[in-house]
């Protein structure tokens, strides 16, 4: 296996596919000459030209909208979408469209569109360019949805989603592009709706997802060292799927949990965790589910106020004291 960056393992994984598929091609704003604000698509112009390599006009809901329509003709486009902000733009397309053509054309035409987008706060681009809003398009039926934390999993999921004949909303965070991470040889694939354990523990469930996947990971193994806290991680890896039954077979085992995340605690996606566990572990629970959360305001671009409004691993470690065993009396 080899030692690469998030931001590589993406980079590989598209131009794979540009090499493998001649059906696939990529639009975006600036991601041809420009080799894309955050350099995935690095080269990929020059080797494959602008026919596969689209740069596209300042205008979301016109090119989203366009690759809905090449989708349906047989093409596979792979949008990027600059920020995860920029694409309120595209909201008709994707949720009134791309959601929905497969069932109301009666299965005679699906939509294998992809459509790639980096959010998250931590960077200090302010309000308008730092948010969390995966939650809105896991709410959709018939989007898939997914935010994979690790170099591993992004390419294994972004093969995945490439392949796969639905409209895929593929989630990157800003803080993971640079992360480095073992990365498995050969055609390997990460199925949809299958969470992962990456850390075994006995006393406290941490549920996850993209970035804060790997903070609680961090954490698990401080609380260990510092607290002898057996803390249990599971990284959701897709939202839509949702894959229930490993986190309530975690919480079986550990019986309590904790949801953390980076969006905004109402209507999150730690909301959905927690009323999931209790139905279907409800007697399994020793304690009220936690969820740790960034405080609801626009993110500030004060970078001490952006510390302190984002949610971190000081938080967690606070919520899985409060919960742990040795704290019940």
């Amino acid at each position: 296996m080899a030692e690469i960056t998030y931001r590589q393992a993406l980079r590989d994984t598209l131009r794979e596919a540009l090499l493998s598929d001649e059906s696939v091609f990529l639009m975006g704003e600036e991601i041809g000459i420009f080799e894309g604000s955050y350099k995935i698509t690095a080269g990929l112009l020059k080797e494959f030209g602008p026919k596969r390599i689209v740069d596209t006009p300042i205008c979301e809901n016109g090119f989203v909208g366009m690759a809905i329509g090449a989708a349906m003709l047989g093409l596979r486009p792979i949008v990027e979408i600059m920020t995860i902000n920029f694409i309120a733009l595209a909201m008709d397309e994707i949720v009134n469209h791309a959601a929905k053509i497969y069932y109301m054309f009666g299965g005679q035409c699906s939509v294998p569109l992809v459509i790639r987008t980096p959010g998250g706060g931590g960077q200090q681009l302010a309000a308008t360019h730092s948010q969390s809003l995966e939650v809105w398009f896991a709410h959709v039926p018939g989007l898939k949805v997914v935010a994979p934390s690790t170099p591993a999993d992004a390419k294994g999921m972004l093969r995945t989603a490439i392949r796969d004949n639905n409209p895929v909303i593929f989630l990157e965070h800003l803080a993971l592009y640079n992360s480095k991470g073992e990365v498995p040889n050969g055609d390997y694939m990460v199925p949809f709706g299958q969470a992962k354990v990456t850390k075994e523990g006995t006393d406290v469930t941490v549920i996850s997802y993209s970035r804060m996947a790997t903070i609680a990971l961090d954490v698990a193994y401080r609380m260990e060292q510092e607290h002898h806290l057996s803390v249990e991680v599971v990284d959701l890896r897709s939202l839509r799927p949702l894959d229930t039954q490993t986190i309530a077979t975690s919480l079986k085992k550990t019986n309590r949990a904790v949801f953390f995340e980076e969006g905004w605690r109402s209507f999150g996606v730690g909301a959905e965790i927690a009323a999931t566990l209790q139905e279907e572990a409800f007697d399994f629970l020793d304690a009220p589910i936690k969820r740790v959360a960034s405080v609801e305001v626009p993110l500030p671009y004060s970078k001490p106020l952006e510390r302190a409004a984002l949610a971190g691993a000081e938080q967690l470690m606070e919520a899985i004291n409060e919960l742990a065993p040795r704290h019940r009396r």
